[in-house]
């Protein structure tokens, strides 16, 4: 109804609409309609301003609304994390991973904007984690031993299960720190 709504309104006037879904309810299920609804009338090019509506802390609502826009890369400086959703020749807690780099780089974990773009994929195995995240600025495929670092699509560094992280997280760093994306 409400996509509905919008779409008739933007093909009667040329007034500047701000997008929202309210009553979307808390956290998970508010930024999947928010999502669907705010992203999609936003990829067909209608909206001005943006109101995701959490039931919780308002500062959610605001990292909901940068995710929605760097999803869509309509921010610029946007940090995300593009992740696979694993098989069989994954060997690694893939979503402890992407977590942990969560946490130690919170302007990741919603894409808020740190001055540049940036891409890191997580990918669960080194038979199709490198091409099919070789659009990614850094990221790592999983390995029995570890991981490999890959950086712009090219093997950079394998490295063991124990420090995969840190060195994930340092090397984004400084890729953010020179520019380098």
């Amino acid at each position: 109804t409400t996509m509905a709504a919008y779409r008739a309104v933007a093909r009667q006037c040329d007034y500047p609409l701000h997008l929202g879904i309210t009553s979307a309810g808390t956290q998970y299920d508010a930024l999947v309609k928010s999502a669907l609804g705010i992203g999609s009338l936003l990829a067909e090019g209608l909206g001005d301003t943006i109101r995701v509506s959490i039931t919780g802390p308002p500062h959610q609502e605001i990292l909901a609304g940068y995710a929605i826009l760097s999803a869509l890369d309509l921010v610029e400086g946007g940090t995300r994390i593009m992740s696979c959703p694993t098989c069989g020749r994954c060997a690694l807690d893939l979503a402890g991973i992407v977590e942990e780099i969560k946490a130690k780089m919170p302007e990741v974990a919603w894409g808020l904007p740190v001055g540049q773009n940036l891409l890191i994929a997580v990918m669960g195995c080194v038979v199709n984690g490198p091409g099919e995240a070789a659009h990614a600025d850094i990221g790592v495929a999983g390995s029995k031993e570890g991981g490999v670092i890959f950086r712009k699509g090219e093997k950079w560094k394998t490295v063991p299960s124990e420090t995969l992280v840190d060195e994930l997280v340092a090397v984004a760093r400084e890729m953010l720190a020179k520019n380098e994306t």
